[in-house]
């Protein structure tokens, strides 16, 4: 028990698995340090909590963007207490370590995982691209010689992928999740109200009355400054509004879905309009995000169950089989 640890290190949350004891974390990928000694104080939910409310002495911040390491030591930091956190004991031999990276990510990137994940206290450290992962955790069978498509949208990033034979055919991979669709609620709010929220209004107000698809509209009440006076205010947001602000972003994302289609073989293709499309991952959970899609690419498409946690869940499987995939994907230590 213990022995394996699979990292879903994504850029909004991080959970990890253990050998024996399921997924036993899942808090947000946030840290908070002291400005003057960048001593970190907190990490995960307590940190998240700091997110625009810390004065000038403390920065909360999220040390991944774009699925990938934006400030090294800060997410050794972060990795190494949640590392400790699930393996509050001390193992007889340092844990193998997969960490989950988005699919896109270059060289260098991949290089500084590997070398956080074993500064953090693994022994062995794979990596293995979110889309694989995402299918093994969604259920499908990638084994045998047919067409799965899975698009996994994260905070930071949108992967989507063909697989095949336990590899992915064709993929492309997006800037754009669901931090994005924040970030698009709060130009809208600025553009249209004058009003400026944090990301955290903008993300309760995308899971109040965000959809992806027309819906009876309903409302929720949000806070801010405002622009022209300086002072606080509030506003009632509807979801209509919302829609309209995050049309971009599922836009962007349809596109790269349709590129993969596109570039997709005849005969897998022809595996995906029978099977439909799988959608992981915590933008998945968006009202009408299914039709949207299906909407936009004429595929059937279907969200997988507890889709946030697919990732997770494909570690295990993973590093079951590491005689597969250990040896396919390169390792430290």
């Amino acid at each position: 028990m213990g022995r394996h640890v699979g990292i879903d290190l994504g850029t909004c949350s991080v959970l990890v698995f253990v050998s024996g004891m399921g997924i036993v974390t899942r808090e947000p990928s946030v840290v908070a340090r002291e400005v003057s000694t960048n001593k970190v104080i907190a990490v995960g939910n307590e940190a998240k909590r700091m997110l625009g409310r810390t004065p000038g002495t403390i920065m909360a911040l999220r040390p991944l963007r774009g699925g990938v390491i934006t400030d090294y030591d800060v997410t050794l930091a972060m990795l190494r207490h949640f590392v400790k956190q699930s393996l509050p004991w001390f193992p007889p031999v340092k844990p193998e370590l997969l960490i989950a990276v988005p699919a896109s990510v270059t060289h260098v990137e991949r290089r500084a995982v590997l070398q956080a994940g074993k500064e953090a206290g693994g022994g062995k450290v794979y990596i293995l691209e979110e889309p694989l992962l995402a299918a093994l955790g969604a259920g499908l069978d990638i084994d045998d010689p047919s067409g799965h498509m899975i698009v996994d949208i994260g905070g930071g990033t949108t992967d989507i992928a063909v697989l095949s034979m336990r590899d992915m055919v064709t993929q492309a991979s997006t800037r754009v999740g669901g931090d994005a669709f924040d970030d698009a609620i709060g130009r809208y709010v600025r553009r249209e109200y004058n009003l400026v929220i944090g990301e955290q209004t903008a993300e309760r107000a995308k899971m109040a009355v965000g959809s992806a698809f027309p819906r009876e509209k309903t409302e929720v009440e949000i806070r801010g400054r405002d622009l022209v006076t300086g002072m606080p205010r509030s506003l009632v947001l509807d979801s209509l509004g919302v829609r309209e602000a995050i049309n971009d972003p599922l836009t962007t994302i349809a596109q790269a879905v349709r590129s993969v289609l596109d570039k997709t073989p005849p005969e897998l293709l022809g595996d995906i309009i029978g099977r439909g499309i799988v959608l992981t991952g915590g933008g998945a959970l968006l009202d009408g995000i299914d039709e949207f899609f299906r909407r936009e690419t004429g595929v059937a498409v279907h969200i997988a169950e507890d889709p946030v946690s697919c990732v997770a869940a494909g570690t295990k499987i993973a590093l079951e089989h590491l005689d597969v995939y250990g040896k396919r994907y390169k390792a430290s230590g």
